[in-house]
């Protein structure tokens, strides 16, 4: 059954469209990228936002697909597979770097969106390989084109010097990611939206501040002029001159003539600072990312309740990982298997990660508790990976521990003397 209705945004303003022109593409690239580029609380929502995100563990899923098939993916993305221990990692040249894909692929959080060209290349086995992911950064998008029905048809890149034909990139070559799209214009939503009202007006307070602590810091030189002076404009010159090159130094000091007086006048009355402003402005700003951490100030508080925030925050970091997950599942993974394996109709692999913030550092006395447990088994890769991380020698290979016998859970049991039950 046909669709009757569309999801064209052509000529239709609706009740989500950008109301603010400065944040309407491509104008918004400008305003995002120059928040990324000169903020430090945004650079520090960004950064909380995506670094546990990359710190996962990334993995192929073999999902039931055949182990060629697997392997072939794996490879390409030069990631582990579950349940198989980490091998030879293929060389980077020639293959995707899961890793630094992700990083570009985050970049649809500050921008709404983030595009890639697919580039393929038959390999020496006879198979399609995919041999990049070509970031298609949004500062060089010139547009987006949304077919009736909503689906990406294709974007457009401006053009390389006078009079080249700008790039035209159909969406069977595109990975596009998308956040949290608003409509189908294929724009997404910048995590930085909420924030660009609280980052205009503090950066407008950040300048007023340097102006009062600049103008007010150390107070404004006054001069007084003599009460009866020889010559009044003279001396009125000279002290202007006296008040504006005042500085201050080792040997810094005023002349002044008999009568006169110089001063440094403070403030009188209490004068509101801007400081407040400011820090309210901060704390909404990682408030819209759910970034709580962020505004911890030191000054005590309720540990349960940051606790809470803190599971709120990573419960949305989870989401933001299993939205990349889809996507590449989608875009990348499936468009590989169908290009190297045209007649497969079978399951394909599943890119997968760790939950997020799920790695946790152990310590000899958890290592204690778990080995005498029986949870951890010093087994000799375990154990090498324990004189690893607290720079202990490495063990003898010759080396072989004395058996005591005499009872006890320690003790080994010898073989029976021969002729005995």
């Amino acid at each position: 059954m046909a669709e009757i209705g569309h999801a064209s945004p052509r000529g239709v303003t609706g009740l989500v469209a950008e109301d603010n022109w400065q944040l309407t593409f491509p104008n918004s690239t400008r305003v995002y990228s120059k928040m990324l580029r000169q903020d430090a609380q945004v650079q520090s929502i960004l950064k909380a936002v995506t670094l546990p995100i990359r710190r996962s563990t990334w993995r192929i899923d073999p999902n039931g697909a055949p182990d060629a098939v697997v392997q072939h993916i794996a490879s390409d993305l030069r990631l582990p597979v579950l349940g198989q221990e980490r091998g030879t990692v293929p060389r980077r040249r020639g293959r995707v770097s899961w890793d630094a894909h992700l990083q570009k692929a985050l970049l649809a959080l500050p921008y709404g969106h983030m595009f890639f060209e697919q580039v393929y290349q038959v390999g020496d086995d006879g198979l399609e390989h995919l041999v990049k992911l070509a970031p298609r950064l949004p500062g060089t998008v010139s547009k987006i084109n949304v077919a009736d029905d909503g689906g990406l048809e294709s974007i457009e890149q401006h053009a390389l010097g006078h009079g080249g034909k700008p790039p035209v990139i159909p969406v069977s070559r595109l990975v596009a990611y998308c956040f949290e799209p608003m409509d189908s214009t294929w724009l997404g939503s910048s995590i930085l939206r909420p924030a660009y009202k609280h980052w205009k007006l503090r950066d407008r307070y950040l300048r007023l501040e340097a102006q009062v602590l600049e103008r007010n810091g150390m107070g404004i030189p006054t001069y007084e002029a003599s009460p009866m002076p020889e010559d009044a404009r003279r001396e009125l010159q000279d002290g202007q001159a006296i008040v504006e090159g005042i500085r201050s130094g080792a040997h810094a000091g005023v002349s002044i003539p008999n009568g006169a007086r110089f001063d440094l006048k403070g403030i009188s009355g209490q004068v509101a600072s801007p400081r407040e402003a400011i820090d309210y402005h901060d704390a909404m700003m990682a408030k819209a990312v759910l970034a709580h951490v962020l505004n911890l100030s030191g000054k005590g508080g309720s540990y349960a309740l940051a606790e809470t925030q803190n599971d709120l925050f990573v419960q949305s970091l989870q989401s933001i990982a299993d939205w990349i997950i889809d996507t590449a599942n989608q875009h990348i993974v499936e468009d590989l298997v169908e290009l190297a394996w045209p007649d497969y109709d079978g399951p394909a692999p599943l890119l997968m990660a760790d939950p997020i913030a799920s790695k946790k550092e152990l310590t000899a006395e958890a290592l204690a508790l778990l080995a005498n447990a029986k949870v951890l088994l010093m087994d000799p890769p375990t154990e090498a990976e324990v004189r690893r991380r607290y720079q202990l020698p490495e063990k003898d290979p010759d080396y072989i521990p004395e058996l005591k016998n005499g009872g006890g859970d320690d003790a080994e049991t010898s073989e029976a003397p021969a002729g005995t039950d």
